[in-house]
């Protein structure tokens, strides 16, 4: 696999690229970045967040769909990143596309690799994303789950979670961290 196609790419034309390759790649500043293969913990730790994130849109009734990775953000003309799970909500992604035009939740899962990418570069990347309200990460290592969520007036506000209920509103939906936590752990 050839990654040095050009120096810089755009979002287009990574996403032209990438539909034809193996793996799995983001798009950092032009430049295409594979992505480390995941552990057992981390894969169930994604499987447990999505599966909470859509059983909080059907008992809530909201219009949302849940994505789990191979999404792709588009965070800005030359960086998409593809995060480990996503919400969008008010209208549903076109079944051809691979990018959410605008979510508003995004998950990134933390592995032993990715600890600084997800909770310093991803966290102001994200949060340029004008439709995007909550990002969570989820330590799985540590069993924690961090809550970044972005109020109307534009403040991010921080909750770390080791128990109890998580709300997300907007969309209005809630889950219990104990069950992302509990993934993978005997």
């Amino acid at each position: 696999m050839n990654l040095a196609l050009k120096q810089r790419m755009t979002v287009a034309e990574f996403l032209e690229w990438a539909e034809g390759q193996d793996g799995d790649f983001e798009l950092v500043d032009g430049q295409v970045v594979a992505m480390v293969r995941e552990r057992a913990l981390h894969n169930l730790a994604k499987m447990a967040v999505a599966r909470a994130l859509q059983d909080a849109v059907e008992a809530a009734k909201v219009s949302c769909t849940v994505y789990t990775d191979g999404m792709t953000v588009e965070v800005d003309e030359h960086t998409a990143r593809g995060p480990d799970a996503l919400v969008q909500c008010g209208h549903p992604i076109d079944l051809d596309s691979m990018v959410a035009d605008s979510p508003l939740i995004v998950v990134e899962v933390v592995s032993p690799t990715s600890e600084w990418r997800d909770t310093d570069a991803k966290l102001v990347e994200y949060f340029s994303v004008p439709s995007i309200r909550h990002y969570l990460i989820v330590f799985p290592q540590k069993a924690v789950v961090v809550h970044h969520s972005r109020a109307a007036e534009g403040q991010i506000a921080t909750r770390f979670a080791r128990s109890g209920s998580i709300h997300l509103d907007p969309p209005g939906i809630a889950f219990a961290v104990e069950g992302i936590l509990a993934a993978g752990r005997p």
